[in-house]
């Protein structure tokens, strides 16, 4: 795994409460309600982590 992938999952899991970012293939656990803002925050902390700073 990369940083790069390091920094989605963490993401994925601390803000977005994603188990993981792999299909698998059930609407149940792929298909997830997000709040924009939740949303928003996922994108900004994904935008520091490629600017180098968090």
């Amino acid at each position: 795994m990369t940083n790069r992938d390091e920094a989605l999952a963490e993401i994925a899991a601390n803000i977005l409460d994603l188990e993981t970012l792999e299909a698998r293939n059930s609407d149940g656990l792929d298909f997830h309600e997000l709040a924009v803002w939740r949303i928003k925050a996922a994108l900004e902390a994904a935008f520091a982590a490629g600017q180098g700073t968090k």
